[in-house]
Formats: C-alpha cells, sequence, structure tokens
C-alpha cells in the first residue's frame, strides 16, 4: 500500500522492524536500512537495474531476508518543488512494486541527498572510484535518515 505522509505511512508500520530506503536511478537503486528501533540508517548495497522484475524481485528478497517493515522511496523532486519525469518514474515504480508486496511505501523528498552524500564522501577522503561504487547507497542512507528523524520528531511531539 502506498501512503502519500510520512505520518500515515509511520502510522502502518509494526513496532521493532526496520525499515529500507531506496534511492531510485536510471540505472541503479541504492538500498539503505535501519535498525529495528529506527534510529539510524546504514548504507546496505546498490542494486544494478536490469529490468523491473529483477530489480524488484532483489528487493524483495532483501526485504524478506532482512524482516523489513516497509519502504521508503526517495522522490526526486525539482528544486522548485514541482515534481518532473523522474517522480513519475518513481511513482510508477512503487505501484508497480505495490503489486507485489503488502509492505507500506512512501515517498520522502531526496533533493540534495545525493549532493550531502557526495559531500560526506568528499569529507572521508574516499576515492573517485569507491564514491561511484557507493554513492547510490549512501544516498538511500541520507533519504531513510531524513524519514527516521522525522519519525523521531513526531514521538517527541
Amino acid at each position: 500500500m502506498i501512503l502519500e505522509t510520512v505520518e500515515a505511512f509511520l502510522a502502518a508500520l509494526p513496532a521493532h522492524r526496520a525499515i529500507a530506503g531506496l534511492d531510485l536511478g536510471e540505472k541503479t537503486i541504492g538500498v539503505a536500512v535501519s535498525d529495528r528501533l529506527r534510529s539510524v540508517a546504514t548504507p546496505l548495497l546498490t542494486i544494478r537495474r536490469v529490468k523491473f522484475t529483477q530489480d524488484a524481485a532483489q528487493l524483495l528478497a532483501i526485504t524478506a531476508e532482512r524482516e523489513l517493515a516497509g519502504l521508503v522511496l526517495g522522490l526526486p523532486r525539482n528544486m522548485d518543488g514541482s515534481e518532473g519525469p523522474r517522480c513519475q518514474s518513481t511513482r510508477a515504480f512503487a505501484r508497480n512494486l505495490e503489486k507485489l508486496t503488502d509492505l507500506p511505501i512512501t515517498y520522502w523528498d531526496e533533493r540534495l541527498s545525493t549532493v550531502a552524500a557526495e559531500r560526506a564522501l568528499l569529507e572521508a577522503d574516499t576515492s573517485r572510484k569507491r564514491r561511484a561504487e557507493v554513492i547510490d547507497h549512501v544516498a538511500a542512507g541520507y533519504i531513510l535518515q531524513g524519514v527516521l528523524d522525522r519519525a523521531a520528531h513526531l514521538d517527541r511531539g
């Protein structure tokens, strides 16, 4: 089920289960996972995209193996907040994925997540080759951490 607000998504999640953040690119999908208390996002891996059925099978294998409770997809809005073709592509991916799983799915505004990930990797003196290998799942970590921070803020009320 696709939930448009993070609040509705968080309300639909069972307690003490991790969630995943996804950074959907044209060629790759960055994957990050939270801990069971949903306080820290950890970059996990980058999936090389082939076609939807194979990409979805890999994602669903990860969700099953890690007993994940939900998925957060980065929504690549334009800088003015409008939605362009990449947002439409992300929403289409979510609609197709929704047909294959009962897990709650939501979106998180991912503007500048890749920029932030790149900056963090540069500050860590990561080589260009290594940055290329990890940028997508590090960006997914930024997306997921945004949702986790929002959840913590809501809990504090």
